[in-house]
């Protein structure tokens, strides 16, 4: 037998699985982001599931301009996660760029770099997992400069809900938003919650809330809703796993309301 007959033999007798693994979560991530990808990773059960990620650019400081700036970059961007292969959910890893261009936009551009894909956006997956708990007075907590927060608490307003405080931490970049101490978010956390609500909203894909949610839970003594949170336990739903993940707050517990 020659050599070539030796490897055509081999190759029949290779067996390929459909998937290397059931279930594929794509994220669309800015370019200076530290964040998104770890808490993903964290969240998302492994053995269940993987994360895809691509990065768009971004030029910081963090503001409306700046954000409103990424949007060409979507398309391309979404479409470089696994050409030509299905996946179960897609996010685009940024809430108040989400906020500022709007769920339409941004799902339509995704849409168009990797079509037949449920998208997800931050706030898009907070006001569902809002929904779910059954909360509709939040406070909100952002690390953004006032005009950046603006685009977010007024998505909430336009969604119907009661946003009874703003709390902004005054910082423009995304990098060193990810630097800020869990224990600082911890008691930024605190002291933004309004007596009145009945949930807090931690925004920003960057900041490193998700670590510490469940602390920060009880803490408040209310469900905290935090940008990747959300976002990965609404691709996990998408993506058909059920059960409940432990260790990221009240909302892992849940699924996704019709």
């Amino acid at each position: 037998m020659t050599a070539m007959d030796q490897t055509t033999e081999a190759r029949a007798a290779v067996v390929l699985d459909d998937r290397p693994i059931a279930r594929r979560i794509g994220l669309v991530v800015l370019s200076t982001d530290h964040t998104s990808e770890r808490d993903f990773n964290r969240i998302v059960p492994r053995e269940e599931a993987a994360v895809y990620g691509n990065r768009i650019v971004f030029r910081n400081p963090t503001t409306p301009e700046t954000l409103r700036a990424m949007e060409p970059g979507l398309v391309e961007g979404a479409a470089l996660i696994l050409p030509g292969e299905a996946l179960d959910a897609i996010c685009y890893s940024c809430t108040a760029a989400s906020a500022v261009l709007g769920d339409a936009a941004v799902v339509e551009a995704v849409a168009r770099g990797k079509p037949d894909v449920p998208v997800v956006t931050p706030p898009m997956a907070a006001r569902r997992a809002f929904a779910a708990l059954g909360v509709t007075r939040i406070s909100i907590l952002t690390p953004y400069l006032d005009e950046t927060a603006a685009p977010v608490a007024a998505y909430f307003r336009d969604h119907g809900f009661v946003v009874d405080r703003l709390t902004n931490l005054g910082l423009d970049d995304d990098r060193d938003i990810a630097r800020v101490a869990t224990g600082s978010i911890v008691d930024a956390a605190r002291d933004a919650l309004d007596e009145r609500s009945e949930g807090l909203f931690i925004s920003c894909t960057a900041l490193r809330a998700a670590e510490v949610v469940a602390t920060i839970e009880a803490a408040c003594g209310v469900p905290v809703v935090t940008s990747n949170q959300a976002s990965a336990w609404m691709c996990v739903r998408l993506a058909g796993i059920d059960r409940p993940i432990a260790g990221y707050g009240r909302l892992l517990s849940l699924l996704l309301p019709e």
